[in-house]
């Protein structure tokens, strides 16, 4: 399992949190130690969306997938 596969498998984890809240998340890519995705939905102009990508999204990824050390919005 390549890397993306197996940040695609951790965004599916997550995905339902941010679906109860209104929102979702894609996955755009993965070039080297950086992941990238979109946020949708409520997740997309929510003052709150930076807090939930690095203290939610982001912490779940790295810690399943330790070769990511970040993740952002593209």
């Amino acid at each position: 399992m390549d890397t993306k596969e197996k940040v695609a498998k951790v965004i599916e984890k997550v995905r339902p949190a941010l679906q109860q809240d209104g929102g979702d998340i894609q996955l755009l890519d993965v070039k080297g130690d950086v992941a990238k995705v979109r946020l949708q939905g409520a997740c997309a102009g929510c003052p709150m969306a930076q807090m939930t990508l690095k203290n939610y999204v982001e912490a779940m990824i790295k810690k399943e997938v330790p070769e990511i050390k970040t993740v952002e919005t593209g």
